[in-house]
């Protein structure tokens, strides 16, 4: 399979999908494959007509972890090559947590190791019922270190002081009581329709105040509530009161019509 092939791209009425396709190794990472997606997190990002981003996986699983002939050659790297190996991948995910847009997951089969560092990184997380989550990189002598930011905000330190040590496998109920999962459905047919409602929320809010929205979260996060946070916030409602956004969604509001960036 040629790189290009190993991750499918379309957009269409503003939604960007980006497909994992290498169904064959359960779409496990292997350098090109973290290089592609990295480039294409970037690129989407950037693309003023794309209104949401989903993350999918072609075939039984999302993706499960890592490449066994990368970990072979990987066996042989240097610390050095090891550390610009980890930071390819690292930038890979910081590009899909920093999409100025929506992000989506949806999972069916397993997202082991890097995997599951995918589906934290994304805002939204829907999967089928049979999808299988596990940390197992200390049962490989490793450590989840990379993904280990966006795990530790989804799920929590608690959680993490299990499923980091244990490298347990758990399923998308306890995926969804952790916070990992935001919805569980049925099957894959489920999924798609779940995926189409979720996007018709999305798709009626400016995109402009849904990416600042993102920024305030990232703000916020972890600081105390004292008067330079309640100056911040202030201040970026301050700002967004008087963007073209909020003046077209006020008045469509008060004259009963849809925005201008109501597509459906």
């Amino acid at each position: 399979m040629t790189e290009e092939s190993a991750v499918l791209h379309f957009s269409t009425d503003g939604i960007a999908t980006i497909t994992l396709n290498r169904p064959e190794v359960h779409n496990a990472f292997n350098e090109e494959l973290i290089e592609r997606l990295g480039d294409m997190f970037e690129d989407v990002g950037h693309q003023d007509g794309v209104r949401a981003v989903v993350i999918a996986a072609a075939g039984k699983s999302f993706c499960a972890g890592a490449d066994l002939n990368w970990m072979k050659r990987a066996a042989h790297f240097t610390e050095e090559d090891n550390r610009e190996d980890s930071l390819a991948l690292g930038r890979m995910l910081k590009n899909l947590n920093d999409i100025p847009k929506p992000t989506i997951a949806l999972v069916q089969g397993a997202a082991y190791g890097g995997g599951l560092g995918l589906v934290a990184a994304c805002d939204i997380a829907i999967g089928v019922t049979a999808a299988k989550f596990c940390l197992s990189e200390v049962k490989l002598g490793l450590l989840p270190a990379v993904i280990s930011p966006y795990v530790v905000e989804a799920i929590g330190v608690r959680a993490c002081r299990r499923y980091f040590l244990t490298a347990e496998v758990f399923d998308a109920e306890a995926a969804h009581r952790l916070g990992l999962l935001h919805e569980v459905v049925e099957d894959v047919h489920h999924l798609a329709e779940a995926r189409d409602e979720m996007l018709d929320k999305l798709i009626k809010n400016a995109p402009g105040a849904m990416a600042d929205a993102k920024d305030l979260i990232y703000t916020v996060a972890g600081k105390p509530i004292d008067q330079d946070l309640v100056e911040e916030t202030a201040d970026r409602i301050g700002a967004r009161r008087t963007t073209e956004e909020a003046a077209e969604g006020i008045s469509a509001f008060l004259e009963k019509r849809k925005p201008s960036w109501h597509i459906i």
